[in-house]
């Protein structure tokens, strides 16, 4: 057994000639020692090409297993330090992330804080408005005319016309301490037998704080068509026979507006009336109490 240098076994690899497939078959395998008492076990020199550190790990005692897995080690070591340090690294981005996030989040509650609560004070302050609804009561009415003549309406029919004048009493109050409203009304309109024979306009105007008005409004109509509805109606009291009465229905609505926070929050009230009523040619001039005759109704 010789001992042969790197060198020397790698000119003898080159120099030596292509073994055909058929040597390389057929060889022996024959095993052999180095110096440092290794046995190497293998085919003929042309076999196949080695590593160039093959014989310099037999010559030290280790084998290419041995080195592969020290190889696959060290990769292991340094995947995993590469990723620490990158965990590293991504730690401290959301470290830093975490000092600027609450800056944010604090913008955002208090955003949100402060919109609840304005709906929440709104929504308190729109409930105790509820509460105070403005008073409307209808004092009386007094006619000052009335006339009923023989006439043709706008197609040339002949009916009886019908014309009145008269002024609604109306009294108004706003109970609330901490808003005023602004009061305005649907048309007065006078009724006869379901013929709207009057009506009216109450202007708008606002109402302070535990303040109260009382409206007067003009209703009236002239030359209005009664066709079929006015047959039993006569312009005065036949001698001996009934006094003139003409039974009318007046209907009308208030509406109120508080603004609560500007106009940003507001409050309506809608207040019905309905009122029966008789007109009396004797009594014209003479206010007619309506006291017990109206009836109210909240919208």
């Amino acid at each position: 057994m010789h001992t042969k240098s790197d060198s020397a076994m790698t000119s003898q690899a080159a120099s030596s000639p292509p073994q055909s497939p058929s040597r390389y078959m057929t060889s022996p395998t024959h095993s052999h020692h180095d110096a440092d008492g290794v046995s190497i076990v293998g085919s003929s020199p042309g076999a196949s090409p080695l590593h160039p550190n093959y014989h310099h790990h037999l010559r030290y005692g280790s084998s290419p297993i041995q080195h592969f897995r020290d190889s696959s080690a060290s990769l292991k070591h340094a995947s995993s330090w590469r990723k620490i340090h990158n965990d590293h690294f991504s730690e401290s981005d959301d470290d830093d992330d975490d000092g600027r996030v609450p800056v944010r989040c604090f913008a955002a509650w208090f955003a949100l804080g402060s919109i609840l609560l304005f709906t929440l004070f709104s929504l308190v302050l729109w409930g105790a408005s509820k509460s105070y609804k403005p008073a409307v009561f209808v004092k009386g009415v007094m006619f000052q005319s009335y006339l009923l003549q023989a006439g043709t309406d706008v197609t040339g029919v002949s009916t009886k016309m019908l014309s009145i004048n008269s002024t609604v009493s109306i009294a108004l109050r706003n109970p609330a301490t901490f808003f005023s409203v602004h009061t305005s009304s649907t048309p007065l309109v006078m009724y006869y037998s379901e013929l709207k024979i009057a009506s009216g306009y109450m202007e708008e105007f606002n109402l302070s704080q535990r303040r109260g008005r009382v409206v007067v409004v003009a209703v009236g109509g002239r030359q209005m068509p009664l066709y079929g509805g006015g047959s039993s109606l006569t312009s005065r009291a036949e001698e001996g026979g009934a006094p003139t009465v003409v039974p009318l229905q007046l209907s009308f609505t208030v509406r109120s507006r508080a603004h609560l926070l500007g106009h940003l929050v507001t409050s309506e009230f809608h207040r019905h009336v309905r009122c029966s009523l008789a007109l009396r040619k004797e009594r014209l001039g003479e206010p007619l109490d309506l006291a017990d005759d109206c009836q109210y109704g909240d919208g």
